[in-house]
Parts: C-alpha cells; structure tokens; sequence
C-alpha cells in the first residue's frame, strides 16, 4: 500500500477558483468571488451564461463577504484593513465601476443587519461609530449613500433582529451576571419589553426570524430542555411553543422562505446535518435536493420570491459543489466547484467517532485515515477547534486533507465545552480550559493509540484560537505528551485575554468569566505562559500583528518566556494579517513551514518550499 500522489499546497490553501456565489433578488444575476491578481475579488453574471465580469477588488486583501442590494443592480461587499476585523460596506453597480464607501471612519466596525428586496434602497446595518463598545442600528439610503440612526443600543444589547416589515423589534441583551433576555417592541415607536429571560446555564439563545404576521418570534433556546429546541413565541402572551427539538443536538440553522416568510426547514447538528422540513409547499424540493448530492445540504441564498435557490453541499472527499436549484421544476444546475482540480485527487473520508472521557462523558469527533495506508500505526495530529464555543463538522476542510495526504491521521474531537451536544455539555466545560476540556483532548490521543490507529510516539497537537491555547496547553501541563505542537493565534495568558478583548465584545464579558473563569490567581493557574519552562518538545507558532482577539502579546510572551528559558521555538508573524490569515501567500507561506516541521518531528511527507513559500522573512 502507498500513499497518492501530493495534493499541492497551493490547490489546498491558495485561493479556490469559484466560491460564495449569490443569488441576485430578481434571479437574473450571480455575484461571486474569484481571484484577480492573486486575492479574491468580486465577479457578476447573467445566470446560466458565461459574461463574467470584475466590478470590484481590493488591491491589498481578499474580498470575503458579499451581498445583492434588494434592486439587483447593485453588490455590497464588507472589507477590513489587514485583518483588524473593523469592517466596512461598499457598494458598486453590477457592471462594475469605481466602489463607494458607505460608511467610513476610524476604529468602525460596521455589519448588515438585514437586507429586504421590498426596500430596494435601504439597508439595515449595525455600528459602534457612537460608541466604540456598542452597536446601534442604523438605516442606511443605499441612493444617497447617508446613514440616520434608527435604534440605539442602551448598553446591553449584543444582537438585533428585524421583523417583516424592516423594523427593528427584537434584542438579545447580555446581563451583567452572564444571564440574557430577549426585549421586544410592538413597532418602532413602542416601548421595549422583555419577552423571555434565560440563566446563564441555559447557553447561547437566540432569536433567528418573526412569523409571517410579525406577531410571532421564533427562538433558538434551550430553556426548558437539554439541547437547543426551535421554538415560537407568542409576542401578545410570551407564552412559547416547541417546533423542533432533539434531545441530544442543538438546532444549527433555520431556512426562512423570503417571499412568504413561513419557516421552511431547521437543521439539526448530529454527526451530520439533518433537516427537518416544516413547509410541506417545500417536501418535494428537499427530496429532490437530497438526490442531488450526497453530502450536507446548505442554503446560502434564494430569490426574493423563494422560487429559486442557491445551495452547496459539504462534502468529506471531495471540493464544495454549488448549484442553483429551481423549484418549478425540481431541478439542480451546477454552477462551479469552489477547487475543482481536487476532483482528479483520491481524499481522505472524515468518520464519525465516539470517545470515552475519563469521567465517563461521551465525546463526539470524527477520525481520518490517510489513504493507501494500512491504519495502524501511523504519525497523528490533534486537530482542535477554535472557539472554544463551537464545534468541529463532518465534510471538506483542507487542513484535515492536507495532512492525511501528507500520510498522517487525523483526530478531531468535540472536548465538553464545545456546542452543538445540547447545555449540559457545553456547561461541563465551564472554568476547565485547563482542566476537562484539556483532559478530553488527552482523551482523545489515548483512544487513538490504543485502537491501534495511531504511534504514541509520532503524535502532534495542532489547533487555531482557542486550539492554539490548548496546544500550548497541552504542551505545557503534559509535556511528554505529544511530539510537537503548532499554535496559530492563540492565547497564553488568560487574565491578558481578558485585559485585551476589543470594546465590542465588552457586552460579553461576563459570558468569558463565567466560562473562562475570573479570579486572576485561577486564571494564572490555567495559562500556560507560566509554564513555559515545562515545555519539552518543538513547537512552532504562528500570529497576525492586527489580531483584534488574540493580540500579538499572547504570542510574543510565551516566545520571550522559552526563549528566557532557553527552550527552543520556531515564531512566525505575519505584519499585515489578524486572527487567522486570509491571504493565500501567507497560508501557503505558512503551511510550507508547518508541513516542514512536521515532517523533522514525527515523519510524514512534505513537498518542497516552492518560490514565493519562503518563510524566513517572516521569523521573530
């Protein structure tokens, strides 16, 4: 048995050829994102035709964020500047020509809110411009490019909804014990009431759509249940209702039909994504969408009048296909695969998997195994995900493929504390970064080792955000554990952390010390800054100087602290970047290095630094 020819680094982690195509409100059009000169850009065409366009680009950093304006004739983008996250709205034609900004400033950080074909002219958008630390709403004249303030955030608001008349009648409020509550309003000129209130124990709520007749708000809670339930809310009782619900998984998402507003479908978060259809208008569609892929179902997008769709399917062993579906006649048509060269490569397949906790706990994750290599033995990567409040999925990520063809496998596990498994588990995770959560990923690694998959000695910890913590984690608390780490962004000291969150997540902050923990004693306790002297194996690491989450202090103190130590480590900033990095050059400049290092350390293949991949310039 051996392994298939090298996937490319520059097919995984440069830019993908076609990808987030959206559906124009009069189902005439396609803006999408390609490349042009090396960063990805925004392109338009008529649909089922071959006339694309350029009608903008950003010269410094790569468009990701796209939308139709409600008259079809004109793209919004959100850009930020070198990875700062301070995002603002642009506007240009169809035909291209030069983009206007919408909202300028310093230190802005602008989102849509929401976006209505109706209100082919207006936009609802959310800013901190008033105050650094909130975001109020504005309604902003797409025509006249001018912006009158609609809703003022009174401090404690963290989220807004519109209802179906482009009113903004729903808020999600952060307490300041960690608690939350939801406020509504009859209209726009009514006081606000509290609809419902949720202890911090319940999780993440959240209120996703109104009813039809506005006089209902649908609700992602778990209030009154273990895993996150869809329910509606009556707004002239409170009273509420459950329309979805699984004991175990969190609802994940909801599908809204635009024309008429009724709830369409939700999906649940299992192992894969489950959808329960609640339109029966809709049955046939679902059917005849499921037929046409066999990988996760997503709906980026659909006409204003619901008739046609925009929708990709994640897939494990294979590049994102995206199709626009018509619902008239129960047909698909492809429209592009996000990298279709990977089509011609043999990927690994992600399966679920089930671990033991040392306490008992039942951890969620999934195992990829190189292909064309017999599964015993082999070098092997913990890969954590960030968050810590989220969770890893089944379908395409490119650094699971990247390093299953490099022959290694590839464990990911949903430690306690991650979402998705309903608030039990999310709330077992609780002021344990260092404690269970930790132990779930050691978990994990014993699991693997012992069924056989994975060489105890040729084992690595790789993570991102809250999984470059728990690498430096790991390497610090347990040092003989793993062969070698690599961290990307992540926190060292947790009291840092805190001290450095930006202004906007100030209504937050009591969600990060009930989770995280407060008392600077125990937060010490948990960071691994002062451990560093314990750390016995390479370790590389990597950050963005604009990093808006994860300064760049929490990367260069545990750097200055081993090298203080005289404990090797390999440091990698990139100037122009922040919390993660979103310019191709620097991915695969990075990955270069990582696969390297890998390589010197537990022994998979590694393709050479190509021209353009040096990572010298970039070492601190």
């Amino acid at each position: 048995m051996s392994l298939p020819a090298l996937i490319a680094r520059d097919l995984l982690f440069g830019n993908p050829e076609n990808v987030g195509p959206q559906l124009s409100p009069d189902a005439t059009m396609l803006a999408y994102l390609a490349p042009k000169d090396g960063l990805l850009a925004v392109w338009v065409r008529a649909v089922g035709a071959r006339d694309a366009r350029l009608v903008a680009q950003d010269s410094a950093r790569p468009i990701h964020r796209i939308f139709w304006q409600g008259d079809s004739r004109h793209v919004l983008y959100l850009q930020d500047r070198a990875g700062d996250e301070n995002y603002h709205l642009f506007q240009v034609d169809r035909s291209g020509g030069t983009a206007r900004e919408l909202t300028p400033g310093e230190r802005v950080k602008v989102e849509i809110l929401d976006i209505d074909p109706r209100f082919p002219s207006d936009v609802l958008i959310t800013s901190n411009q008033r105050d650094e630390r909130l975001f109020d709403v504005y309604r902003l004249d797409l025509d006249g490019g001018t912006a009158a303030a609609d809703t003022e955030n009174p401090g404690d608001v963290s989220g807004w909804l519109g209802d179906n008349a482009f009113n903004v009648r729903a808020a999600l409020v952060q307490n300041a014990d960690g608690s939350s509550r939801i406020r509504v309003r009859d209209d726009a000129r009514s006081p606000w009431r509290t609809l419902d209130e949720f202890a911090f124990e319940e999780g993440f709520s959240s209120p996703v759509a109104f009813s039809p007749d506005n006089r209902s708000l649908y609700v992602i809670t778990s209030k009154d249940a273990n895993a996150a339930r869809l329910l509606a809310y009556d707004l002239a009782t409170g009273n509420s209702s459950a329309i979805v619900a699984d004991p175990t998984y969190d609802i994940a998402n909801v599908y809204v039909d635009p024309a008429t507003r009724r709830l369409v479908a939700a999906a649940v978060a299992r192992d894969r994504i489950a959808w329960t259809v609640l339109d029966p208008a809709y049955r046939d569609d679902f059917d005849a969408l499921a037929a046409v892929h066999a990988g996760d179902l997503a709906i980026d997008g659909a006409s204003a009048d619901g008739t046609s769709l925009v929708v990709h399917y994640s897939n494990d062993t294979g590049p994102t296909p995206y199709y626009v579906y018509e619902r008239a006649r129960k047909n698909a048509t492809l429209l592009f695969y996000s990298r279709p060269a990977l089509l011609d490569h043999a990927l690994a397949p992600m399966q679920p998997i089930v671990v033991p906790a040392r306490d008992g706990l039942e951890l969620h994750g999934y195992l990829t195994l190189p292909v064309g290599l017999e599964p015993k033995y082999l070098p092997t990567a913990l890969l954590v995900h960030g968050g810590p409040w989220h969770r890893d999925r089944w379908g395409y990520d490119p650094l699971v493929q990247w390093l299953a063809n490099r022959g290694y496998a590839v464990v990911q596990i949903n430690f306690r504390g991650s979402t998705g498994y309903g608030k039990a588990f999310l709330n077992a995770g609780n002021r344990e970064w260092a404690g269970a959560m930790r132990t779930d990923l050691l978990d994990a690694r014993d699991w693997a080792v012992a069924a056989g998959y994975a060489d105890a000695e040729r084992f690595a910890i790789i993570g991102g955000s809250y999984g470059g913590y728990a690498v430096l984690a790991a390497l610090t608390f347990t040092p003989h554990a793993f062969a070698c780490g690599i961290d990307i962004v992540g926190p060292s000291n947790l009291a840092t952390l805190l001290g450095s969150i930006p202004p906007y997540w100030e209504p937050l902050r009591a969600t990060f010390t009930q989770r995280m923990g407060e008392d600077e004693a125990f937060l010490q306790a948990q960071s691994p800054l002062f451990r560093a002297a314990d750390i016995r194996v390479p370790l590389l690491i990597a950050q963005g100087a604009n990093d808006p989450r994860v300064k760049q202090q929490e990367s260069e103190q545990i750097v200055a602290a081993m090298r203080a130590n005289k404990v090797p480590v390999t440091y990698v900033l990139f100037e122009d970047e922040g919390h993660g990095f979103a310019d191709p050059a620097n991915n695969k400049r990075f990955f270069a290095a990582a696969e390297a290092f890998l390589g010197r350390t537990i022994g998979g293949r590694v393709e050479p630094a190509h021209s353009g991949e040096e990572i010298e310039p970039f070492l601190r």
